[in-house]
C-alpha cells in the first residue's frame, strides 16, 4: 500500500476522487475528524466496507491520529484483503492536518449533526 502526503491528500479531497476513512474510535471521530471522512472505529467487516465504499475500484485513504498510530495501516490492510485495489494511508493523520491549520469537523457526514 502507498502512503500520501498532506498535499496529495488535499488534492484528492478537492477532486473528490477518494473516500477518506478515519480509523479511530467513535468518540475520537465525533470530537473532530477531517472533513468528509467516514469512521471505521474497530475491525473492518465486509458489510461495513461495502456500506462505506461500495466499489472496490474506488480510491480509499485511511488515516488515524498521526505517525505513532498504527490503526490506519491495519484498516488499510483490511480493505486490501477485501479486494480494494487502490488503498492508501495518510500517516500524518489528524496531528499533521491540524498543525497545517486545516479544519477538523465534528459534524457527522451521515446525520449532519
Amino acid at each position: 500500500m502507498r502512503s500520501v502526503t498532506l498535499d496529495e491528500l488535499v488534492t484528492l479531497l478537492d477532486d473528490g476522487s477518494a473516500v477518506l476513512v478515519e480509523a479511530l474510535s467513535v468518540a475520537a471521530y465525533q470530537a473532530g475528524h477531517l472533513p468528509g471522512a467516514v469512521n471505521v472505529p474497530g475491525p473492518l467487516s465486509v458489510d461495513l466496507a461495502v456500506a462505506l465504499v461500495p466499489r472496490r475500484s474506488e480510491s480509499v485513504v485511511v488515516y488515524c491520529s498521526g505517525p505513532g498510530c498504527g490503526r490506519s495501516t491495519l484498516t488499510a490492510r483490511a480493505f486490501e484483503h477485501l479486494g480494494y485495489s487502490d488503498v492508501r494511508v495518510y500517516p500524518g493523520g489528524k496531528a499533521e492536518w491540524a498543525e497545517a491549520g486545516l479544519p477538523l469537523t465534528s459534524r457527522d457526514p451521515v446525520t449532519g449533526r
